[in-house]
């Protein structure tokens, strides 16, 4: 959860999505020890109104909100290019992205290879409260890298537990609290000194954790258990857990609101849902159907009214709810049809006045008038975005120092999926990598649990892509293969029941989150 650096720019007491692994801009991995000189140590308190060590000022969307600045940047988590996108807000400019490895599958590198060193799956971030630091965590190589968000450059990188997805700043900004989503804690960090001084064990699948306002409490989501936990930031213990109810399933997303009521979980795993969590009484006040692939949530309020935006990656909607003060069920009052397909993460401009949305599968962002609640501007970004923040500051950037142009200008193809036996539906995604081209499938109204096989077509020659399982709700949320698709002209994709003659059928996918 991010605050904004002074008391006008005050930052919602939210969240971010996971982190990712850094290198320098050569591609060259930065050591725990690799930075120039000290870190310094973050700034606590704010430099307009009250500076209280250890307490989170919230007061975005509220009069005399500061508007979108050239120093302030908006970021996000590149998975397929393995790169940071920077975006300059006050031009929507794309300045260019921080490569933390190389591409997926990218020939020149041996990315598969034993000798390989860099990092792999970029993810998610987050923030210091004063905006100088941002951190990425990537979910496959284990890494937690430190950047100075003046400079572009990684100072830090720590080496975590398996499968870290989501990290936060705590509070006063010593300490990088990190879910370790492929085990069972969070890991506790001294970011400056490069260690892990704690960890707070927690069900299975920590997938993120947000603070309260007053910093005095931090609530963790889990991916594969039905349980939202709260933890004493003081005593670091956790001192409640809520069932969640189980038609929700596990949450790989969550953010809690600016005015520190509500706690919105972003259920992907069960297929569709959303559930609200009172924070005050620390129960479930409504579970929304909110839509296929339910991704990450987060907040504004224009006109005095507040309200919520949840991205639903499978429909290509980023929906907006009139949150509720009497404990009544969130109204849903817009369907906003994102310029793309895949919304991801979200953030808003701590004036509100803008909110921007991470489209994993077009490589692009876009940028939401919140009064209109309308895409006002798309902008091509690195490829498959998937965490995104939007981090100001009070001083200036130096805004392309450090960066790079990987991942950019990158061919980027949606092809509508011509489903064979059913009354399916879909989209293959052809993404241009260096060397070879990544195709992702995602399909609805399957039959459940069934084998289906993806073919490449250019209406002369078929050839068999992958074989792919559809989930208990008829779905294939992301099936990856690789091919020569461009250099071999197809130009459709065809969905066929079964697997091709003489192969064996793999076993059920992993749902993906």
């Amino acid at each position: 959860m991010g605050i904004r650096p002074s008391f006008a720019r005050a930052f919602v007491a939210a969240v971010v999505y996971a982190s990712i692994a850094a290198c320098t801009t050569s591609g060259t991995q930065e050591s725990a020890s690799s930075h120039l000189g000290p870190v310094p140590a973050p700034t606590v308190g704010s430099t307009a109104g009250p500076s209280v060590p250890g307490t989170l000022i919230q007061a975005p969307a509220l009069p005399g909100a500061q508007p979108i600045s050239g120093n302030d940047r908006v970021y996000t988590a590149d998975q397929s290019s393995n790169t940071v996108s920077v975006i300059n807000p006050a031009t929507n400019t794309v300045l260019g992205t921080i490569a933390l490895g190389k591409p997926r599958l990218d020939p020149s590198a041996d990315v598969l290879g034993a000798m390989y060193d860099g990092e792999i799956d970029v993810h998610g971030l987050g923030f210091s409260r004063d905006g100088k630091w941002l951190d990425v965590i990537d979910v496959t190589t284990n890494a937690v890298h430190i950047i100075d968000t003046a400079t572009n450059k990684v100072v830090r990188t720590i080496y975590v537990g398996r499968a870290p997805h989501e990290g936060f700043f705590s509070p006063d900004g010593t300490q990088l609290w990190v879910a370790v989503r492929g085990q069972d804690y969070i890991s506790v960090l001294d970011w400056r000194a490069g260690e892990e001084v704690d960890r707070i064990y927690s069900e299975d699948g920590p997938s993120k954790v947000v603070f309260s306002p007053d910093g005095k409490l931090a609530y963790v989501n889990h991916l594969r258990a039905s349980r939202l936990d709260m933890i004493d930031v003081a005593s670091r213990r956790i001192i409640k857990r809520l069932p969640i109810p189980e038609q929700a399933g596990g949450s790989s997303d969550e953010a809690i609101s600016p005015d520190g009521r509500d706690i919105w979980l972003g259920m992907p795993t069960n297929g569709r849902t959303t559930a609200v969590v009172n924070a005050q009484t620390f129960r479930v006040e409504a579970v929304l159907n909110t839509g296929p692939r339910t991704n990450h949530p987060n907040f504004v309020t224009v006109g005095g009214v507040d309200y919520a935006y949840m991205t639903v990656g499978g429909l290509d909607e980023t929906l907006v709810y009139r949150r509720s003060k009497t404990g009544a069920p969130p109204t849903l009052v817009k369907t906003i049809h994102n310029n793309g397909h895949g919304p991801h993460g979200i953030w808003p401009s701590p004036d509100n006045t803008r909110i921007y949305v991470a489209l994993q599968n077009s490589d692009a962002v876009d940028v939401i008038d919140t009064h209109t609640n309308s895409v006002i501007k798309t902008l091509p970004i690195g490829q498959s975005p998937m965490a995104l923040v939007y981090v100001a500051r009070n001083t200036p950037a130096t805004s392309t120092q450090n960066l790079g142009r990987q991942g950019l200008g990158m061919r980027t193809q949606n092809i509508p999926l011509r489903v064979s036996g059913s009354s399916g539906e879909g989209t293959a995604l052809i993404r241009a990598l260096p060397g070879i081209n990544e195709v992702t499938i995602g399909a609805t109204g399957l039959p459940p649990n069934q084998m289906f096989t993806a073919y490449a077509s250019n209406g002369t020659r078929t050839t068999a892509l992958m074989t792919m399982m559809s989930n208990e709700f008829g779905r294939i949320d992301e099936g990856l293969s690789y091919s020569y698709f461009f250099a071999n002209h197809y130009t459709s994709v065809i969905l066929k029941p079964g697997t091709p003659p003489g192969e064996h059928e793999p076993g059920p996918a992993m749902p993906m989150a």
